[in-house]
């Protein structure tokens, strides 16, 4: 067949290494910046605030492309367009490791999200495809390394390179990962038959309120909370802008013959569940990512790089257990596997819950290592599980979604997980602090206590007592602190459970490994 000679059989495990290069490079620069932030702010004479659009403006491309690439890939086909992403990432890193100004950097950065968008959701249908359904299991366990392990590595790698060299290492180390995916797409990645370029008409305004919605939601999503939500008139305006536009979207793109976006998708429950179960897992993974760094550093005075390798556990539970997960697959219904991973990440963060200020590191090591494996069982078994009963032709469309709402499931438990932290240590600070009065006998003694110390030390008496309530009131707000994040990791910990009955609502796989089923 002359099909057959265009496109010549290759092994599935090289395309695997050609898509993993580009998803790992992607998911690293979702957070491999942040730990960057104070060194661009004063290299580019801006602040903190400022350069944290640097963040922002990367999300809201990515955010903003995710859901459009299935549409995308079939009309300039696959080859072309994940050629160009990668291409176009890699460029973007460039330009933004040479960046003079802020607004330039900002204005690389959007380049570099919206062609990073493309790349996870392609990666993945192309590597649907490669493998045939019965090994989809071990596929998913290795591009599954590439999305739960980047974002962990983000921060060390961030750290380490900024602290030893300068924070436009962060982008230049793309160049040589970028090259080597350009190089290997285009060797060893082909588009099926059924990809061919479409000659339909294109949804130009099915694409504006796409990206007019979605653009505006994840910036409420990401400045929310430094703006006291909806208290900001802007912030009000963005959501409702979000909320008209989505809704718009939806209605425009079931009524039109051309939509850039197939919803119908969500017709089979199975994909409707997994999809929704993965939002949860985006939610609760960046959520608990945010806290537990920030916990190192506040309150056990961890410093960033140390608090980065910190969290090296979690990435350490999950890359151990993909490839074994990917062998379980095949002997076991994955909704058992889910099961199990739902109920594993949810004891990993009641164990986070039951720490203090006296934690030490194997405290910390074990409930994030447990984690990590427990990722893993969710990660690959849901991706598996969901894409089961997608037809190919669907497939490009059906993971662009997927990854678009753990994305923004990611953009939710970030921002949720900081109001929520912030508003118990509000709560927790009112309630010890009513405690702390000059009537109380408790208060009195160890003001006395701390007093007597300080004038030994030699302080005088004035600056001593009025350094000792001081002392006391640091306290209160550790212990309120401590309190808040127990509050927030418990809450996490509830969310993974009460999602457990969703996994009644998906079809036991028909492709298992062994089988014998095919699209």
């Amino acid at each position: 067949m002359p099909s057959a000679a265009q496109h010549p059989q290759v092994n599935p495990w090289i395309v695997a290494v050609a898509v993993m290069f580009a998803t790992f490079m992607e998911v690293l620069d979702t957070t491999v910046v942040n730990v960057s932030l104070p060194h661009i702010a004063g290299s580019l004479s801006a602040s903190v605030d400022e350069a944290a659009w640097a963040l922002t403006s990367y999300l809201v491309a990515n955010a903003i492309i995710l859901p459009m690439t299935g549409w995308i890939a079939n009309y300039f086909g696959r080859k072309r367009t994940l050629t160009a992403a990668v291409f176009g990432f890699t460029a973007a890193s460039f330009l933004c490791g040479l960046a003079p100004t802020l607004p330039m950097l900002i204005l690389f950065r959007v380049i570099q999200g919206a062609t990073g968008g493309a790349l996870q959701p392609l990666s993945q249908a192309v590597m649907l495809e490669a493998f045939p359904p019965r090994d989809r299991g071990k596929a998913m366990a290795f591009w599954g390394l590439g999305i739960v392990v980047a974002p962990m590595l983000g921060p060390v790698i961030g750290g380490w390179l900024t602290e030893n060299y300068s924070w436009r290492w962060v982008f230049y180390i793309n160049l040589p990962v970028g090259l080597a995916s350009v190089i290997m797409t285009r060797l060893f990645i082909f588009d099926p038959p059924y990809i061919r370029r479409s000659g339909k008409g294109i949804d130009f305004w099915g694409m504006g309120m796409l990206a007019l919605g979605v653009g505006a939601l994840q910036i409420v999503l990401d400045k929310g909370q430094e703006e006291d939500w909806f208290a900001s008139n802007w912030m009000a305006i963005l959501a409702a802008i979000a909320g008209v536009a989505l809704i718009a979207f939806v209605i425009r793109e079931l009524r039109t013959r051309d939509p850039v976006v197939h919803l119908r998708v969500f017709r089979n429950r199975t994909y409707s569940a997994g999809v929704f179960l993965m939002t949860v897992l985006g939610f609760v993974l960046y959520g608990s990512m945010l806290l537990v760094p920030i916990f190192l550093q506040t309150l056990l005075g961890y410093p960033a790089l140390e608090a980065g390798a910190a969290m090296a556990p979690r990435g350490l539970g999950s890359f151990l257990m993909m490839p074994v997960v990917g062998t379980v697959l095949g002997r076991f219904d994955p909704r058992k596997v889910l099961a199990v991973g739902l109920c594993g990440a949810s004891w990993s963060l009641y164990s986070l819950s039951r720490l203090n200020l006296q934690a030490g590191y194997w405290d910390i090591f074990w409930p994030q290592f447990i984690q990590g494996a427990s990722l893993a069982l969710l990660f690959v078994p849901l991706t598996t599980a969901t894409m089961d009963p997608i037809p190919k032709e669907e497939m490009g469309n059906a993971t662009s979604m997927f990854n678009l709402m753990r994305n923004l499931g990611g953009s939710v438990g970030i921002a949720s997980a900081t109001s929520y932290l912030f508003r118990r240590q509000q709560f927790h600070t009112n309630v010890l602090g009513a405690n702390v009065t000059a009537m109380s006998p408790r208060t009195r003694m160890l003001s006395s206590s701390l007093q007597n110390a300080m004038i030994a030390h030699g302080a005088d008496p004035v600056t001593a007592s009025r350094q000792s309530y001081v002392s006391i009131w640091n306290m209160v707000q550790r212990q309120a602190s401590m309190a808040a994040f127990v509050d927030t990791f418990l809450a996490m910990a509830a969310v993974f459970l009460l999602v457990l009955p969703l996994l009644l609502a998906m079809k036991r796989p028909r492709h298992r490994a062994g089988g014998v089923g095919m699209h």
